[in-house]
């Protein structure tokens, strides 16, 4: 028939065991589509040297957790996160072999920028999809290099300029991407679209934990994809769902939150401290996935794909429970509405178009 389907799920680094619950509401539905689709948020090695510069003190964990990738069944994963090279190289080529060793392409890491960069073509009911995945929030030494390991790099300037010419008037920031990084991305999506039917590229990128914050740099780096021949865009990172939009034809999940994820507790000075900075309110009932209130909020991302590209884009609303297990929600459920809304407010600001047919919520833009 020559076509298949696609999940596509956010971030994925639970650090507390056991491994083997956090699939046990989903995996039923996982196990329908004929391709799966995560972002790697943490590093497996038992190797490597902190970084003192990065955040990432609990982004390095047992090896024997990767089991979470195996469990669900995904068949590609990103490795390009801000967390990638937390513990250095060694670490983050270790976790690049365990998943190799596993069966599970990775895509947005490797030894060397070429490799970071190349695409994945997996081909399956007679159709060739092509990922690729760039990271935007990295700190100094993370990006790969013509001889360094690394993640494929998608940098940001950001600048601040004055509106207003009252004393004490917030500036307004300004993001651009990196042009070198921007006409490397393009170029990767024309020479994947050139191989394969369809061209599905992952970017960890945006401001995490604010839900409807878009910075302008991800507007323009979903408007050059999309013109270069992407035909989904799935970004992760922000640890909450954002916007939908639809740019020319192609849709953008700008953020598909948390999917099975934990973190350590905050303590009740660092929750606070948490909360004013980022102006979210932790769950007290979620105190092991302390990102904020909406962080509990996902969506698993569905596309058809035929060999004239994609034919269909819709989302599964997902919960995820005290346990941390995502479940996915019903048609008819009052918490499936509830989520519906939510997505309906956060891609206010993007061509969108929500259509229920089902369990699915079919994306379209509205123009």
């Amino acid at each position: 028939m020559n076509k298949l389907s696609l999940l596509a799920c956010g971030d994925v680094g639970p650090i507390h065991e056991p491994i083997e619950r956090y699939s046990e509401l989903v995996k039923p539905v996982l196990q329908q589509a004929d391709l799966r689709f995560a972002q790697v948020e943490r590093v497996y090695s038992t190797r490597g040297e902190f970084q003192l510069h990065s955040n990432g003190a609990h982004s390095r964990v047992s090896p024997q957790m990767i089991s979470v990738f195996s469990d669900c069944g995904f068949d590609v994963v990103s490795l390009a996160s801000n967390h990638a090279m937390d513990w250095g190289a060694d670490a983050l080529m270790d976790t690049v072999d365990l998943l190799r060793g596993r069966g599970i392409k990775v895509v947005g890491a490797g030894r060397n920028l070429a490799e970071a960069r190349a695409p994945e073509i997996i081909e399956k009911n007679g159709v060739k999809v092509a990922f690729l995945a760039y990271c935007s929030i990295l700190q100094n030494g993370y990006a790969a290099g013509p001889d360094r390991p690394g993640v494929a790099p998608l940098r940001v300037h950001t600048y601040y300029e004055a509106f207003d010419y009252q004393p004490g008037v917030p500036p307004r920031v300004v993001t651009v991407p990196y042009a070198e990084d921007l006409a490397g991305l393009v170029e990767d999506i024309k020479n994947a679209k050139s191989r394969a039917d369809a061209v599905v590229v992952s970017l960890h990128w945006g401001v995490h934990y604010i839900p409807k914050l878009i910075a302008d740099y991800q507007v323009a780096v979903a408007e050059a994809a999309v013109a270069a021949g992407a035909d989904l865009l799935l970004g992760h990172h922000a640890h909450t769902p954002k916007a939908i939009g639809v740019h020319q034809g192609a849709a953008c999940f700008y953020s598909l939150s948390n999917f099975i994820m934990s973190s350590t507790a905050k303590s009740p000075e660092k929750a606070a401290a948490f909360e004013k900075k980022y102006g979210v309110v932790l769950d007290p009932d979620y105190p092991h996935l302390s990102y904020g209130s909406d962080a509990k909020r996902s969506l698993i991302a569905k596309a058809i794909i035929g060999k004239q590209g994609v034919d269909q884009v819709s989302f599964l609303p997902v919960l995820i429970d005290k346990k941390l297990r995502p479940e996915v929600l019903r048609n008819g459920d009052a918490r499936f509405q509830e989520a519906l809304q939510f997505m309906d407010w956060v891609s206010g600001d993007f061509d969108h178009r929500f259509r229920v047919e089902g369990d699915e919520v079919i994306v379209t833009g509205a123009e």
